[in-house]
């Protein structure tokens, strides 16, 4: 199975984003397609920005204040748990942050804060699932795939950042 990819730039770096046939997001990542290999197994990667065209716009759109949401389909491949977590994630706010403890009670799983921690960390679709949006239960940041400068900058950016 094909799966095709574009880098383009953002004012926290470059941004990468891998989709498959029916343009389903397999996987993003800050930096370029080898940052993007990273987060996912890939048969072949062909580079296709016309493919791409709706997720760059859409990022763009989140870089220019004028999205907040995103509407690309979303195909990351995980665990129901994982999945769980993932989809989680995408009902916080642009502009707030939830802890891991917050998230795992949303769950109903309020003991499954380092598990949902790990789901966090092994999000493929970084960004359009806003897994920055999770702090430690002190309110500092905590661990991001790509840095906590760029999580930082993604918080500010939406406002959410102290």
């Amino acid at each position: 199975m094909k799966h095709y990819y574009d880098t383009f730039p953002t004012p926290v770096g470059d941004f990468s984003a891998a989709i498959d046939e029916k343009g389903a997001l397999l996987a993003t990542a800050f930096g370029d397609v080898d940052a993007l290999r990273t987060r996912y197994d890939a048969d072949k990667l062909e580079h296709s920005p016309k493919r791409l065209a709706a997720v760059r716009r859409e990022v763009t759109e989140y870089f220019s204040n004028k999205r907040e949401t995103f509407t690309v389909p979303l195909a990351p491949v995980g665990t129901p748990f994982q999945q769980s977590v993932w989809a989680a994630l995408q009902r916080i706010p642009s502009g707030e942050t939830r802890t891991y403890g917050q998230l795992a009670a949303q769950l109903g799983r309020p003991a499954a804060s380092r598990a949902v921690g790990r789901a966090n960390a092994t999000n493929p679709i970084s960004l359009l699932v806003p897994c920055h949006r999770v702090i430690g239960a002190n309110g500092k940041l905590t661990g991001y795939a790509f840095g906590e400068p760029i999580k930082q900058k993604l918080l500010a950016h939406e406002g959410a950042a102290k």
